[in-house]
């Protein structure tokens, strides 16, 4: 049996809340490593003995390693059969988010409409807000994702 990756256009339903499935702990290594691709060397990501002296007293995990683990884990039931995304808006950090906590995900459906271009696909609108293992929003974005219809 072949298994269905993402949604049509025709399944989202404007505010419907999407729980995801998936979650990630973020470890010190995804952290460092991340830090490293990105050329962000901030030491307030790298550098433990530096971040204990800051305000959270502790290594803060790199606000763009966030929403790309956020984005990640929408994957599968918002873009899975995505045609492109279009658009990221509103990107906001909401509160720290340090090594090994985990990132839960929430999407609502906020609009649709068909695509003016082509008939076969149409745009989704979303915002996710990703929380913490506490239940603490961490992180907010909306998007635009251009998805097949179903026919």
């Amino acid at each position: 049996m072949k298994s269905e990756f993402g949604n049509f256009y025709e399944d989202f339903v404007v505010g419907e809340i999407i729980e995801h499935a998936l979650s990630k702990t973020i470890f010190e290594s995804d952290n460092n490593l991340f830090s490293l691709l990105t050329m962000n060397h901030h030491p307030v990501h790298i550098n433990l003995d530096y971040a204990e002296q800051q305000q959270h007293h502790k290594i803060l995990v790199v606000g763009t390693l966030v929403f790309s683990v956020a984005v990640g884990i929408t994957v599968g039931d918002i873009s899975g059969k995505a045609i492109a995304n279009l658009e990221y808006e509103s990107v906001k950090h909401l509160n720290p988010t340090f090594i090994n906590d985990t990132i839960y995900v929430k999407t609502e459906v906020l609009d649709k409409r068909e695509s003016s271009s082509s008939n076969d696909r149409g745009i989704v609108y979303v915002e996710s807000i990703a929380y913490n293992q506490n239940n603490i929003a961490v992180l907010s974005f909306r998007r635009k994702v251009l998805i097949k219809k179903r026919t």
